[in-house]
């Protein structure tokens, strides 16, 4: 049970299951003719892809994860894994998840999964010392699963459609308030190793808090635009704009705090916010 739960550990499956809760819930939207099969290929491919990329990230970052209170527990600077193991571990995902969404849904689902993993491991980890702009780098990785979700549900090659380029755009703005909320409350923590996460150069300040506003309050319009296209109706708008108002709030009172337990309520609000709205727009389809 060690070893399992050290790779639960290195993998993240707990957040892993977050990330594909939004490709199936997306799939189902887009689809006319739900397919088991595919949904659970969706699911398999977009959990190995995941836990292959958070594994990366934790062999790049070994030595950082051990100066922060919040990684330092984890399997490799506590040696429970090996950096040999840790390579094979995440290379295997992430061949195995690749290779069942592009042989299993469609090739431009494994190109899409081949693409996030790039993005997120090679791409986004390193630019996290550097630049504040990681964020923005990787909100592209993290923003591609609700548009694997809609391009499983077309044929052939697999085609990137308006609708999966909508919902893309969702998540992609939902990333920011959320990213900034967890790095303000562990802002400490990320200055140990170096890490640049928040979009001001004062961290914890109104800077940092007015863009966590501005996004918030963007989120909403593009929140609307499934409907506007016709993809979903006046229900999951009406939603979709309460939602936006209820996260907007919280936004404001941390503007306003500048708290950590403001950025608190506003993590956890970001987590219930994206499954509502997406959920929304699949009730009013069906």
């Amino acid at each position: 049970m060690g070893k399992i739960k050290d790779y639960s550990e290195f993998l993240k499956l707990r957040l892993a299951s977050l990330v594909v809760l939004s490709s199936v819930i997306c799939y189902a939207l887009a689809t006319d003719e739900f397919n088991l099969t595919i949904m659970v290929a969706l699911i398999l491919g977009g959990t190995f892809l995941t836990g292959a990329s958070n594994g990366f990230n934790e062999i790049i970052e070994k030595d950082l994860d051990a100066l922060m209170d919040r990684t330092k527990g984890r399997p490799l600077p506590t040696s429970k894994m090996t950096v040999t193991e840790a390579w094979i571990a995440a290379s295997v995902f992430g061949t195995l998840g690749i290779g069942i969404l592009w042989l299993m849904i469609n090739p431009m689902c494994g190109i899409l999964g081949l693409l996030a993993l790039f993005l997120y491991a090679v791409v986004y980890t390193p630019m996290k010392r550097k630049t504040p702009f990681a964020v923005f780098v990787g909100a592209f990785p993290g923003s591609i699963p609700p548009m694997l979700g809609c391009v499983a549900a077309t044929e052939g090659f697999g085609q990137i459609t308006l609708l999966s380029l909508l919902m893309f755009a969702v998540q992609f703005i939902w990333q920011f308030p959320h990213f900034w909320a967890i790095a303000w409350r562990v802002h400490e923590d990320y200055l140990k190793a170096g890490f640049k996460m928040l979009p001001s150069a004062g961290g914890r300040d109104k800077g940092t808090a007015f863009q966590i506003v501005v996004y918030t309050i963007g989120l909403i319009p593009v929140s609307l635009l499934p409907t506007f296209f016709g993809y979903t109706g006046t229900i999951s708008a009406i939603v979709a704009v309460i939602a936006g108002m209820i996260f907007t709030k919280q936004a404001i009172d941390l503007y306003r705090s500048l708290s950590s337990e403001d950025a608190k309520k506003l993590m956890f609000g970001s987590f219930v916010y994206l499954p509502v709205v997406q959920l929304a727009y699949l009730l009013d389809k069906i």
